[in-house]
């Protein structure tokens, strides 16, 4: 039996890997021939692991570079006619314009894209909207179907005229499992601790994110500076890989000025599973976010959160309830908040226990796992019968 080829398209392989490695496998576990497109990096062993062939791009960037990207589209559009796969499933903000057009004029019988949550947010200039709105809106053409994780980009795609037959809300999960609490827990966050040399009356506050001043950490920063009056026994712990060719990459003057402070920067690791079971707090003080993962992975190991007021955020934090949600920008309202938590263990109990359920209920990947396969087989059912016709 021939199996149906799939691509999936994103900027660069820590996409294919850590947004979307656990789906590119039960794609592949599912009779699908997955082939990942992006930019070669240090992640492609990974992904080829989990049974998925892997094509680099030389012209792929994350960086704002219209020649670049032009030479993307023709790249994967030549990639497209010579691979003739049978759907072509696109992800990130470039990829997804590109690869939809590139798709479509290559006559891929299957286009879809996931709207991890669009580049342009309501506080941005009517020209940056308008930009991306607009090539949203004439990328959306070239597509069968759009899987938006969150309730206000589906919102404003239907008011940007997308067809609603091509709309569905998809949301966003995780491995449950591997991040919720166990009996192995205590025994995990005491070795975390210690390799950490943080003390045990220590209230860490974690953070994962690339260091991106996007990621808000200009203000988490502030507000670690006022937690050593607020709150002295706070300690801020930040996971996450430093990306130097992005414009807004955190300069190194800053991160050693954070460390002199007490910060510790622990870059990249592979085992944040067991780091966040030894954080006490996690905050995210993002600008712009879709659905944010490492927040759901929070969730799951029962963590109170400290998140922006922004969408996507809004998607996981019920407030008081879960965590508590601080205006964008604002360092002052971010340290009060990390105060508030890091002085009554109490309300940290009670939060983070209400996320873990939360979690369980509404953050479980195999939902969405189940709905991109779902939607595979409706369109390859769909454009079989166009062909028969």
């Amino acid at each position: 039996m021939i199996r149906p080829k799939l691509i999936h398209l994103t900027t660069t392989d820590i996409s294919l890997e850590l947004l979307l490695g656990p789906q590119l496998e039960a794609f592949v576990a599912a009779g699908y021939d997955v082939i990942g497109v992006s930019a070669p990096g240090p992640f492609v062993e990974a992904i080829e692991a989990r049974g998925v062939r892997f094509h680099g791009l030389e012209h792929s960037t994350r960086s704002m570079a219209l020649t670049s990207d032009l030479r993307a589209m023709r790249e994967v559009y030549q990639l497209f006619r010579a691979e003739r796969p049978d759907i072509v499933h696109t992800h990130n903000p470039k990829p997804g314009i590109y690869g939809r057009l590139a798709a479509r004029a290559a006559r891929v019988p299957v286009v879809v894209n996931t709207v991890h949550g669009l580049y342009a947010t309501p506080d941005d200039s009517i020209l940056k909207r308008a930009i991306v709105y607009s090539l949203e809106r004439l990328a959306a053409t070239a597509s069968d179907a759009e899987l938006v994780q969150n309730r206000e980009d589906l919102a404003l795609l239907r008011r940007l005229r997308v067809p609603t037959r091509r709309l569905q809300l998809l949301g966003n999960g995780v491995d449950l499992q591997r991040f919720a609490a166990d009996e192995t827990t205590p025994a995990v966050r005491a070795r975390i601790r210690g390799e950490l040399d943080v003390a045990d009356d220590t209230v860490v506050v974690g953070a994962v994110g690339r260091l991106v001043w996007e990621k808000g950490y200009r203000e988490l920063l502030s507000a670690v500076e006022q937690l050593g009056t607020l709150a002295p026994s706070a300690r801020l712990v930040v996971v996450g890989p430093h990306e130097p060719d992005k414009a807004d990459a955190v300069d190194q003057a800053s991160r050693s000025a954070a460390e002199a402070a007490g910060v510790l920067f622990l870059g990249h690791r592979n085992d944040i599973e067991d780091l966040y079971h030894a954080f006490d707090i996690y905050v995210l003080a993002s600008y712009r976010e879709g659905f944010p993962r490492s927040a759901m992975e929070a969730s799951a190991a029962g963590l109170p959160l400290v998140l922006t007021d922004i969408r996507g955020c809004r998607e996981v934090v019920e407030p008081e309830r879960t965590g508590l949600l601080v205006p964008v920008r604002d360092a002052e309202a971010l340290a009060a908040a990390l105060a508030r938590l890091t002085s009554d263990a109490t309300l940290r109990t009670r939060l983070g226990a209400a996320a873990a359920t939360t979690a369980t209920a509404d953050f479980d990947q195999q939902r969405q796992i189940d709905l991109t396969l779902a939607t595979y087989e409706r369109l390859l059912s769909r454009a079989e019968g166009a062909n028969r016709s």
